[in-house]
């Protein structure tokens, strides 16, 4: 956000010098042809503007999901350790009673 502030103040310092270099740097020669370059130029930063917020917005948004996604495969994978912790230590202790059932 902070290029598109600067490349904008670049942009309106470029529009404000081409619009005294084209009226012999007098104002009082403001025609209509000058007033619908200014709406033109409006509407033009409006339309990258509103450009730039949407794919801005769609790559915010694709990186959020990216970031639960891993927050939520990360849970799971401690979830798998504890489980597999859990069979390793039965397997390690047997219970003396299910041996002792079987021999009967």
């Amino acid at each position: 956000m902070k290029n598109l502030t600067i490349i904008g103040i670049l942009l309106l310092g470029i529009s404000g010098l081409l619009f005294y270099l084209t009226t012999n740097l007098e104002v009082e020669e403001f025609t209509l042809s000058h007033f619908m370059g200014i709406m033109g130029g409006v509407g033009i930063g409006l339309i990258i503007g509103g450009i730039v917020g949407y794919v801005s917005k769609g790559s915010s948004i694709k990186a959020e999901q990216k970031r639960k996604e891993w927050q939520r495969l990360q849970q799971e994978k401690i979830e798998i350790e504890q489980q597999a912790a859990e069979l390793a230590q039965q397997n390690v202790n047997p219970n003396p009673n299910n041996s002792e059932n079987s021999n009967l």
